[in-house]
């Protein structure tokens, strides 16, 4: 699930120097509280000085774009006054040392002309081949949409038949391990459900890697149909138990999980790992609250962001006219960003640019359609058996809220066989932690608890026999 916090967007810098030749692309990687982030400056030469984006690559992030900028020979300050960021360095060659400042916080981060990669790290869940069992590359088409995607099968033997499940991933573009901050979560999964007898299919999503169609204009709604083609493959397969056949979702998966499982009698159970159960939009107000206090952000910031996002979210709720609606968000987030600090001295190219992408953001297909989708309502109409887990210190899904808000849906709903688990210290990746922020991810050794990987597996295999 990806972590919105409107006008707070995190790891922006800007760059713009004058004097020597500092067109081109720039390179560095910013170590923040453990977290390893690449930044790729693209700068280009104006009449009236230079403008320049920026890349996260790690971030999924491409073409932020910069703003104000100041160079006094040989010192360069680059800031972003509407997010609380400041970069300010010596260029010395073709090298810029410097210090990247954002919401109090400082960290060492230099600028060279080439391509920086980022140190190896420890990933010691993650199997290693050969695999003690059956693995093989397979596609199937999603007739709906024209699209064809790939993913990979695991049996436990290569000769048998097997329960099987579907994974599904959480937001933003995954690929079949559902690959984040080093981590491959679905790949650990995989290997520990079928190594105790559970056939596993998970793939790319659609537009990822090795599958087809486009990722962007799609919506929850959208990925539910390939989950169904998913499970149309796996009915073709001889090795397959299809009275024993599960969904597996993370996150947004938790989300798409049920929709499948309301609609198809070929579900057997459904296992939501940190899924939602209240509106999109009050879960990101609640996410970007709890992420933000946690990052150490005052209580009045939180305030503000949280009264400034609520009223973008109801404009989007609301709308019926999408020219008006960009009108509206646009004059709202300009206003916000005045409201922070004067912007007398910003390049408001810079600025106009920044506002644009975030107005794109929001009025984004998948976007639109979260903020407006209640899970309660697919909740209600799901009758097979459901495992709902989540990690106490999640601040992404919080727990107490959705966890109740899951169990009461389908409560509602008449389903009498419904287990809710909340696991201690673990966060929205079931990674044993310690605050569940999403900066301490990338630190943590750990990929999945081997105790919420225990459980779930059997209680899996409790409905599959």
């Amino acid at each position: 699930m990806k972590y919105y916090i409107i006008l707070f967007i995190t790891f922006l810098a800007t760059l713009n120097i004058s004097a020597q030749d500092i067109t081109g692309q720039w390179n560095g990687v910013l170590k923040a509280q453990g977290i390893e982030l690449r930044l790729v400056f693209n700068v280009t030469k104006t009449d009236n000085g230079y403008t320049s984006t920026m890349d996260s690559p790690d971030q999924g992030a491409k073409g932020i774009p910069v703003t104000r900028t100041t160079f006094e020979e040989p010192t360069l300050t680059f800031a972003v006054d509407h997010i609380q960021m400041e970069y300010q360095g010596t260029l010395k060659e073709e090298v810029i040392v410097g210090t990247f400042k954002q919401m109090g916080q400082e960290f060492p981060l230099n600028l060279s002309r080439k391509a920086v990669e980022k140190e190896a790290v420890k990933r010691p869940q993650e199997p290693i081949k050969p695999y003690p069992y059956h693995s093989e590359e397979v596609t199937f088409q999603n007739t709906k949409a024209g699209i064809s995607l790939a993913g990979t099968l695991t049996l436990p033997k290569k000769e048998g038949v097997f329960p099987a499940v579907v994974l599904i991933s959480g937001s933003g573009p995954q690929n079949r391990d559902e690959e984040l901050l080093e981590h491959k979560p679905f790949l650990v999964i995989s290997d520990y459900f079928t190594k105790n007898g559970i056939a596993v299919l998970r793939f790319d999503d659609r537009g990822v890697a090795a599958s087809t169609g486009d990722f962007k204009t799609a919506t929850s709604a959208d990925f539910a149909t390939d989950v169904e083609s998913a499970l149309a493959y796996l009915k073709t397969r001889k090795e397959i138990d299809q009275n024993n056949m599960g969904l597996v979702g993370h996150s947004e998966g938790g989300i798409i999980a049920p929709m499948v499982a309301s609609r198809s009698k070929d579900v057997a159970f459904i296992v939501l790992l940190a899924g939602t159960g209240i509106p999109g939009d009050q879960l990101l107000l609640l996410q970007q609250e709890r992420i933000a206090r946690a990052n150490g952000v005052s209580e009045s910031d939180i305030k503000k962001a949280k009264e400034t996002n609520a009223t973008l979210f109801t404009m989007v709720v609301t709308a019926n006219d999408m020219d008006k609606l960009k009108t509206e968000l646009t004059h709202s987030i300009t206003e916000a960003m005045k409201n922070e600090k004067s912007t007398e001295t910003t390049n408001r190219t810079a600025e106009d640019a920044y506002v644009a992408m975030q107005v794109d953001q929001i009025t984004s297909p998948w976007m639109l359609y979260f903020l407006k989708y209640d899970p309660a309502t697919v909740l209600e109409k799901v009758t097979c058996p459901v495992l709902a887990v989540n990690g106490e210190k999640d601040l992404q899904v919080p727990s107490d809220i959705n966890l109740s808000a899951i169990k009461n849906a389908l409560t509602k709903g008449g389903n009498k066989n419904v287990t809710v688990k909340e696991f201690e210290n673990l966060n929205h990746l079931f990674q044993e932690c310690e605050t569940g922020a999403p900066n301490e991810y990338a630190t943590i050794e750990q990929t999945f608890s081997p105790l919420a990987l225990s459980e779930i597996t059997q209680w899996i295999l409790a409905q599959t026999h």
